[in-house]
Order: C-alpha cells, then sequence, then structure tokens
C-alpha cells in the first residue's frame, strides 16, 4: 500500500461517519446494511464488516439485538469543573470531583481495607502491600450516573482516627481536605491527571454506556507538603461531559 493511502475499510467508514456528522444520517436511523455498503462502495464483505465495527468502536452506532445497527444519538457534552480552590464550607465527595456550585448531586460509597498494589503504592508514596482503605464511589446529577471514584488512602496515616473510614464517624461524607484536617493533618496541594482508556464492563454497567467506548480517567492525589494522604482515579464517560479547570494564579 502506498505511504499514507488509507485501508478501503477506513475509506468507508470516514463517508459514513461525515454522512453522520452532517445529518445525512441521523440519530436513530438504520445504518446502511452490510450488503448495501458492499454494493454502494463496491468493496468486500469483509471490508464492510470492518467499517461498521470502526464506527461502532468509536460509539457513532449501535447494534440491537435482531433489528439491526443504527446511529447513535450524540447528546451535547456537559461540563464537570475542576478547580484548584477548595472550601472547607459544603466539602462533599460530590463537591469535591464536581466544583460548580450549580450542580446539585449525590454518591454513594463503599470502603474496604485492601493491600496497595504497585501502582498505588507508588502514588502514595507506601512500600506495596502496606495496607490502604479503598473507597469506591458512584456519584449521581440527578438520577443520572455521571462518575465513577475509587480513593485509597493510607492507613499509616488514617488508621485507628475517627475518620478511617470516608462514610462513617463524626466527619462521614465530607472530602479529603477537611477529614484530614481533623486529624491535624493540613493538605495544601492536589496534582491530577487527565487521560483516556476504553471504558471496563463494569464502569459501562454503571455510567449506561458500552465497553470499549472512551472513558477520561482523573488521577488525583492530596498531599500534604509531600506527604500523599489520598490517590484516586475519577471515571467519566467522553461522550457525555468535557472537564473544565479553573485554577487560581499567584
Amino acid at each position: 500500500m502506498p505511504f499514507g493511502e488509507q485501508p478501503a475499510y477506513l475509506k468507508v467508514a470516514d463517508d459514513l461517519r461525515q454522512q453522520i456528522a452532517d445529518g445525512t444520517l441521523p440519530p436513530h436511523t438504520r445504518l446502511p446494511s452490510q450488503a448495501s455498503i458492499r454494493a454502494q462502495y463496491g468493496v468486500s464483505d469483509t471490508v464492510a464488516l470492518e467499517a461498521r465495527k470502526v464506527l461502532m468502536a468509536e460509539g457513532l452506532v449501535e447494534g440491537r439485538s435482531g433489528s439491526g445497527t443504527y446511529v447513535r444519538e450524540r447528546p451535547a457534552p456537559r461540563r464537570i469543573s475542576r478547580s484548584g480552590y477548595r472550601t472547607m464550607g459544603e466539602c462533599s465527595p460530590f463537591r469535591q470531583e464536581q466544583t460548580d456550585e450549580r450542580v446539585r448531586g449525590t454518591w454513594e460509597g463503599r470502603s474496604e481495607r485492601v493491600a496497595a498494589g504497585e501502582a498505588v503504592a507508588e502514588r502514595l508514596a507506601i512500600s506495596p502491600r502496606d495496607a490502604v482503605m479503598c473507597t469506591r464511589y458512584v456519584f449521581r446529577s440527578g438520577n443520572e450516573p455521571v462518575m465513577l471514584s475509587t480513593s485509597w488512602e493510607p492507613l499509616a496515616v488514617t488508621g485507628r482516627t475517627p475518620v478511617m473510614l470516608p462514610e462513617e464517624g463524626p466527619l462521614a461524607g465530607r472530602g479529603v481536605v477537611e477529614r484530614m484536617a481533623a486529624i491535624d493533618i493540613q493538605v495544601d496541594n492536589v496534582a491530577e491527571e487527565v487521560g483516556a482508556r476504553p471504558a471496563l464492563a463494569a464502569e459501562a454497567r454503571v455510567l449506561g454506556g458500552l465497553a470499549g467506548h472512551s472513558v477520561l480517567v482523573i488521577t488525583r492525589t492530596y498531599r500534604a507538603g509531600g506527604l500523599p494522604v489520598e490517590t484516586a482515579d475519577v471515571v467519566i464517560p467522553a461522550d457525555r461531559f468535557r472537564i473544565a479547570y479553573h485554577l487560581p494564579v499567584r
């Protein structure tokens, strides 16, 4: 194949993608069948099938059992706001993850003591297999699941304190900054890194998407000086949300 020339299945996928983008194939319209694609573009069954697979992997179309493949409705992306400014007032796990004060939401969390894996241990500056409190959250806006979060806190820091369990005790359901302040640890910096990957099947099941569709992952670590006190992975559906940052300038 000459340099720069696209394979036939990508050319077909490009044309169908453009028809979806310009409204020629609007949402809920059935995608041309494999036989129709083969005849229209003069390609083989294999090429037609691969082109449809590309559009499905991109989340532009979805298969309906016994009916065919249809163009998915693409909601206008909404904003999830991040901020370098944290208050001690209404500091809940939801507010910790979504700093837009106009957005109201709820969450549910479940905690368990686990041994830190290598990646988590590195982020918390502890040894692999050290004990951490792992809390898994589901965040909702209205009845819609919008975010998942898994956090880890080193029990060398929080163990045998009133804040050992994030969702129990006198500060149940409060944010990391406030909970750590209660045990005389002053969180003064947070680092975030944003990446993307395909959704895992369990994540897609909760968030209402399809396994393999893209999610945004915020890897976040709270620190008191150089001491990491909490690290988390926040998972957000990439087709429904954008992440917006508002950071102070000093």
